[in-house]
């Protein structure tokens, strides 16, 4: 399919779980995107960061081929959060938000980026997301990330920019709250009643589900015996499931049960270390050999 555009963030997470803590590591919702999908496809990133942002931490995404064109760097500070997990690690506790320079992003897509076949909107407002459409030359894919605070704050736009997306991508707690539906496989519908023919809702350690077309499909969660830190699965996962989708010559149902299995096995590297720290050290031929594992983990013979 061809190159693959992401717009979201770029941050500096301070993290700590029950296995260790972390201060001002490179985090946000772009960047995890970024990295992961750069396995399979190239990848133009669009989001901002303040005059503080490590030169180091650029030279880890450009060594991944990553095209940082679209990467502002304004006065000011880097887009902070600060965040906590107990051993629910399903479960992240926000204890500090500092937008700083990403209160006032206004994504500005170079010209070579606006005819990219493929696009993710990564966890924006929704008013930026459509704009940020508007300025792209029919893209073949069109995915969507979002996130309580604007299903609760901005639901109208967010229900507009729906309508305009071949794709949704969120997790199950905003799946059902955005349809104020329990129950997932109707929420899953729902969702695609306001305009994704594809929805894809994130589980955690309980796997991943998708509506294609009608049709769902299920994958697990890759069994891992140790988990040390779980900030920027999600977006990890999105990552490999849209590169594998960039990487594919179609579109069809294959293609995108593929990508599911991909995201899945993407997050899986991320959460067992801090950070980019695992990706960073991650080999082409470790991801094949646990998408074997995933193969064999739901083969069965009747």
């Amino acid at each position: 399919m061809g190159e693959l555009v992401v717009v979201g963030s770029v941050a500096l997470d301070s993290v700590k779980t029950p296995f260790g803590a972390v201060e001002d590591a490179l985090g946000g919702s772009a960047t995890y995107f970024s990295y992961s999908a750069s396995f399979f496809t190239k990848v133009r990133l669009v989001a901002v960061v303040g005059k503080d942002f490590s030169r180091d931490h650029l030279s880890r995404l450009e060594q991944r081929g990553v095209d940082l064109s679209g990467l502002q760097i304004s006065e000011g500070q880097t887009f902070r959060w600060v965040g906590e997990y107990g051993y629910d690690l399903n479960e992240a506790h926000t204890l500090a938000t500092h937008l700083n320079v990403f209160a006032d992003f206004k994504p500005d897509l170079p010209q070579h980026y606006r005819s990219a076949p493929l696009i993710f909107l990564a966890n924006i407002d929704p008013v930026l997301q459509r704009e940020v459409l508007r300025q792209m030359k029919r893209p073949h894919l069109v995915a969507l990330d979002t996130m309580n605070f604007w299903i609760n704050g901005k639901r109208d736009a967010l229900l507009s920019v729906l309508a305009e997306v071949d794709a949704l991508v969120i997790n199950d707690g905003e799946a059902r709250m955005l349809t104020k539906e329990p129950n997932l496989i109707k929420a899953a519908r729902t969702i695609t009643s306001y305009g994704p023919k594809i929805v894809v809702i994130k589980r955690g350690e309980y796997g991943a589900l998708m509506i294609s077309n009608g049709r769902f499909f299920f994958t697990p969660a890759y069994p891992l015996e140790s988990v040390f830190d779980p900030t920027g699965a999600g977006d990890t996962f999105a990552g490999g499931f849209m590169g594998m989708l960039a990487k594919s010559e179609s579109l069809d149902e294959a293609a995108l049960r593929r990508a599911i299995v991909y995201g899945s096995v993407m997050a899986s590297f991320t959460v067992e270390d801090f950070s980019l720290n695992r990706l960073m050290r991650l080999e082409p031929e470790e991801i094949e050999a646990r998408v074997q594992i995933f193969r064999d983990l739901v083969h069965f013979e009747i």
